[in-house]
């Protein structure tokens, strides 16, 4: 992994305000490299080798949160980003408009 790269990545998902959320295509996007979003992700399940991010803020871009990780629905609680009946965050309503 470039390490350029995963500093520009955790740098962007910095800049997520809270009660808003973010997708691993849009950050890739962001990052200038589009077709990137698997190695957004490869790059914020290690974040916590980098420092502290809200990586809670970035999921798929149909609104799923990541499996397997069931703080991930309490942190964006607590930030007022509440998931719909189907366990998806509406994209409409919270994604970050960047």
């Amino acid at each position: 992994m470039n390490e350029d790269f995963a500093y520009m990545v955790l740098e962007i998902v910095r800049e997520i305000p809270k009660g808003k959320v973010a997708s691993y295509s849009q950050i890739a996007a962001l990052s200038g490299y589009p077709k990137r979003a698997r190695m957004v992700g490869k790059i914020l399940s290690q974040a916590e080798y980098f420092g502290r991010y809200p990586c809670h803020r970035v999921l798929h871009s149909d609104g799923r949160l990541v499996t397997g990780w069931e703080e991930q629905r309490e942190l964006l609680a607590s930030e007022g980003v509440f998931c719909t009946a189907s366990g998806k965050i509406d994209m409409v309503s919270y994604q970050w408009k960047n």
